[in-house]
Formats: structure tokens, C-alpha cells, sequence
């Protein structure tokens, strides 16, 4: 049976999120709230768990998984950047945007697109979530969170319990999410002198990057 935490969505409380990463620390997969929808979660190097999350989901490892960062510094620790690629994530972090850059040392190569070597990188603004990050200090190894044989993703975290209770360890309540996925943009071709090219059109506006028309 998953646990359950009922926490503030402005003032989350410190002491349930502490359990929280007490279950990520020891292997543990959560459903967590995040600025588009709730997202599964994991510790990022642990190989057992990043498995489990992958066969919730129903997903091989040729899906992109995304690491939820903190803030910036930490998100450059874990990809390549240059000059041009973190003038565009300043403009859009925290937000609800992914993006695809070439994964660094730092990232275990069995997360990363086995043949791009890339990774979907984003910080979320979502007090809950980023608090949650803060406490664990590092980043999440994170999947939007669609049921088997469904295209949504889930918002509720009553319909999640109850659909997920016997496959994960704990979901954090801090009220529903959007109901509408991030906006992917691969920034690896701006590595070569290339643009931008966006992938998935979400709630992130075009427009904040300087891409919309």
C-alpha cells in the first residue's frame, strides 16, 4: 500500500516531505505534483527503481526520461550547456518546459537515450515539488505519469492512489495539477550552430523562448 501525503500546496509541510525522501532513498517510486501534471519519480542512481518506473509506465529505454532539477546550477551539472543554450533556459526556468540536451558524465548512461546519449532536462515551478527536490538535494529521475492504455496524464491525486496504490510507495496531495504536458524542446542542435527545434507543443508559451510567431 502506497502512503499518502497531504500536504500545502504554498506552505508544504517540511516533516512529510522528509518521509518523502526517506521512501525515494531507499528505492522508492512516488507520484508527485508538478507545474503541468503529476509526474512518477524516483532516485536518480538507483538502477531497481528507474526499472520499476519504466515498467509502470509501460515505457522501453528508448523513452526519454526527464530529470527534475532545483534550480539552474544544478540542471548545468547534469548536461552539456554552452553560451546560447543557457541564455534560452534562463529565459524559461523555473516553468513548465523540457529540454533535450546532451547528458553529462553525471548522468548514468542507462537513462539517457541509449542513442543520442541526451536527456529531457526541466525545473518546475511547483512549490511542493521544489521543496521536495530541496530535501533530497539532488535531482529526480522523473516520467509524466499516464495510466496504461491512456493519453492524459493524471492531475488527481485520489484517482492516483487508487490506480497506482499497489505499484508505487507514496503520492504527495498538494491539490490537482494542469491537466497539460510540458513543452519539449530539443536544444542539442544549437550545440552544432543549429536552432532550437521543439518537439511537443505545451503549456510552456513559444513565445517566452522567442520561438512563437
Amino acid at each position: 500500500m502506497s502512503q499518502f501525503f497531504e500536504v500545502h500546496p504554498d506552505n508544504p509541510q517540511p516533516r512529510l516531505l522528509k518521509q518523502a525522501v526517506q521512501l525515494l532513498e531507499k528505492g522508492g517510486v512516488l507520484a508527485v505534483p508538478t507545474d503541468s501534471s503529476y509526474a512518477l519519480v524516483c532516485h536518480l542512481d538507483d538502477k531497481a527503481a528507474a526499472d520499476r518506473l519504466r515498467r509502470i509506465r509501460q515505457v522501453d529505454d528508448k523513452h526519454h526520461l526527464t530529470l527534475l532539477c532545483r534550480d539552474l546550477s544544478q540542471l548545468s551539472s547534469y548536461a552539456k550547456v554552452d553560451n546560447r543554450q543557457y541564455r534560452l533556459l534562463k529565459l524559461a526556468t523555473p516553468g513548465p518546459y523540457t529540454f533535450i540536451l546532451e547528458a553529462s558524465k553525471e548522468v548514468p548512461r542507462r537513462v539517457s537515450h541509449p542513442s543520442r546519449k541526451t536527456i529531457g532536462l526541466r525545473v518546475p515551478q511547483h512549490t511542493a515539488l521544489l521543496a521536495l527536490l530541496d530535501l533530497h538535494n539532488a535531482p529526480l529521475l522523473a516520467t509524466t505519469l499516464i495510466a496504461p492504455g491512456e493519453s492524459d496524464p493524471m492531475n488527481d491525486a485520489g484517482e492516483i492512489r487508487e490506480r497506482f496504490e499497489r505499484e508505487i510507495d507514496g503520492v504527495i496531495d498538494a491539490g490537482a495539477c494542469a491537466l497539460e504536458p510540458t513543452t519539449v524542446v530539443d536544444l542539442t542542435p544549437m550545440g552544432t550552430g543549429g536552432e532550437p527545434e521543439v518537439v511537443r507543443e505545451g503549456r510552456g508559451p513559444l513565445q517566452a523562448l522567442g520561438l512563437g510567431q
